[in-house]
């Protein structure tokens, strides 16, 4: 009798690629022997299905004859006559499945990598256009300072460890669908060094790490934006036991400046010229970044106008050069205005 594969992977039979594999996940996952309320017929019975569907030539002939498609000719072994040994399959899939279900064991055999943290430091928009250097202070693990993350009491000797013989990983057994399965981790007992003291120091518990305060100097680049991030390597919590630091990540929140808009390295601001002025052209001061500049501005400006100074922006990240500032022009025109004035105009218009 033909099984439906689709079905007892839960997908339609338009399914991509991508539907089946997470199918497959889900499914091995929830029913995988090892785990409460496992099914190993059907975990077995997933696995045969997902061994046709993932592979695109069998699929077609499963689409076309059905689960007894191999009978049909042009395929050696039945579809799940291998399937304890990933024969036809992805096996990257099942390392991924693997680590789920066993915690990732066997991928680590050293000591543990300390945490990675994350912290918030606040500059404003010139220090951001242009760089510059902070100084952050936190509290965070960090190597014992009794000891210099060693976890042994100053002056004790450092034995090879028994348990792992010295070599920072043991083997361990344990039972899958598969059969017994060896898998190879850290030292629980040296915590993957290979060594021990002989004694713990008395100041970190032999753990090599206390909580302390930090002062670390940060050089933030001329060109960084609001919410990104620097990554500083080792500067995070220090690891137990002697293992690698984390990273420490330095996000930057920018303050705004009045009257400046920042859209990637170009600066926008604005300025008001009278209508004699958009009409004769004229030179006007104008605030940049750095220093005020003279703008000259074209006769017959409109209004909304932008007018670029190049280089007067926000400094690259990657090279050693600077955006633009743009100056978007504003027509003044007064609400109230004299006699003689109301005259000219009226005047000027009948000559336009």
């Amino acid at each position: 009798m033909s099984k439906d594969y689709y079905k007892i992977l839960g997908v339609e039979k338009n399914a991509s690629t991508d539907d089946i594999k997470k199918a497959f996940k889900k499914s091995a996952m929830q029913h995988h022997p090892d785990r409460p309320g496992g099914n190993e017929a059907k975990f077995k019975e997933i696995n045969e299905a997902y061994q046709v569907l993932s592979d695109t030539e069998k699929r077609q002939r499963y689409d076309q004859f059905g689960s007894e498609f191999e009978q049909q000719g042009g395929f050696g072994q039945g579809a799940g006559a291998n399937w304890g040994g990933f024969s036809g399959g992805d096996f990257g899939d099942f390392g991924d499945i693997f680590g789920e279900f066993f915690g990732g064991q066997g991928r680590h055999t050293g000591p543990a990598r300390g945490q990675d943290i994350q912290v918030d430091v606040e500059i404003d928009f010139k220090q951001a256009a242009f760089g510059i250097e902070k100084e952050i202070s936190l509290r965070k693990q960090n190597k014992c300072d009794v000891c210099s993350g060693s976890g042994g009491e100053p002056g004790s000797k450092i034995d090879t460890c028994s348990t792992c013989k010295g070599q920072g990983q043991v083997t361990q057994t344990q039972r899958t669908f598969l059969g017994a399965m060896q898998t190879v981790v850290a030292c629980s007992d040296c915590h993957g060094s290979g060594k021990k003291p002989s004694k713990k120091c008395k100041h970190c518990g032999g753990m090599g790490v206390v909580n302390s305060a930090s002062t670390i100097k940060v050089k933030i680049p001329g060109g960084i934006d609001n919410g990104q991030s620097i990554r500083l390597d080792n500067q995070g919590e220090a690891a137990p036991h002697g293992g690698r630091n984390g990273s420490l990540y330095v996000r930057v929140r920018v303050k705004p400046l009045d009257g400046f808009i920042r859209e990637g390295y170009d600066v926008y601001t604005e300025e008001e010229i009278s209508y004699p002025q958009a009409v004769l052209g004229d030179k006007i001061e104008v605030q940049t970044l750095d220093e005020k500049v003279k703008l000259l501005v074209p006769e017959g400006v409109e209004s909304g106008q932008l007018i670029r100074i190049k280089g007067k922006g926000i400094q690259h990240l990657e090279r050693n050069s600077r955006g633009d500032h743009y100056v978007k022009i504003k027509i003044r025109v007064p609400k109230k205005i004299s006699k003689e004035v109301r005259k000219k105009l009226e005047e000027l218009k009948n000559e336009l």
